[in-house]
């Protein structure tokens, strides 16, 4: 009954997860961005912690925790104060209308379940069945990527690719063993950190953080 029970919060979790990547594509303004960003943090730290509930993995409650504070509090913090001191409030439109992107986003996604339903039959673990949902969720991030044009939605859709990273590895192996949790973490928050100082550098530099303006202004310095 309790294996039962994990299954279907897990499955919900993952439909969850799925819902928020669909939502990152579909905004517009940057601050929407990182709400439905921490968003996917905090559903991240849900996820382990069930895990950790139908598994007896007690290692798995500190990555939740871990993962709550990072990726649900930190670093969408980060990423905000970046938005506030730069004078950032709204992403211009996407390299595709919106009609167009969410089509690409439903076919990713099912293409998603096309390949991964054969392995995950093969599996027993109870959080087999959001395998291809994490597939699914780290090929929209980089659709999210490809599509946006400022580095700071570029730069969030390369971090829901490592929180989906990090929620197929919970679903293929029930958890990471810890110190290998505790390294990616601090791997990404450097990252973070390095984002960040890029951002007000590019700004600086080029008075723009667009990809579009930073490509012609070094087209204008080649030219020169």
């Amino acid at each position: 009954m309790t294996g039962s029970f994990t299954l279907q919060l897990v499955n919900g979790l993952a439909a969850l997860m799925l819902l928020v990547s669909f939502a990152l594509l579909a905004q517009h303004r940057i601050l929407s961005v990182l709400h439905w960003f921490a968003l996917q943090g905090v559903l991240l730290a849900a996820t382990a912690g069930i895990v950790a509930w139908g598994t007896d993995n007690h290692e798995l409650y500190i990555s939740a925790i871990m993962t709550l504070l990072l990726k649900g509090a930190l670093l969408p913090w980060l990423l905000w104060r970046a938005v506030m001191q730069l004078h950032v409030h709204r992403e211009i439109e996407p390299l595709m209308n919106s009609t167009v992107t969410m089509l690409m986003a439903l076919a990713v996604t099912l293409f998603s379940f096309h390949i991964v339903q054969p392995i995950e039959q093969m599996s027993a673990l109870i959080t087999r069945n959001s395998m291809a949902i994490a597939t699914a969720c780290m090929l929209l991030g980089m659709l999210m990527m490809i599509t946006r044009k400022k580095a700071i939605t570029q730069v969030v859709g390369f971090l829901a690719v490592e929180n989906s990273l990090f929620f197929a590895a919970i679903g293929a192996t029930n958890g990471m063993p810890l110190v290998v949790e505790i390294g990616v973490a601090f791997d990404v928050l450097i990252a973070a950190l390095i984002f960040g100082l890029f951002f007000f550098q590019i700004r600086t530099t080029f008075d723009s953080l667009e990809v579009d303006a930073m490509q012609q202004s070094l087209r204008e310095d080649d030219e020169a």
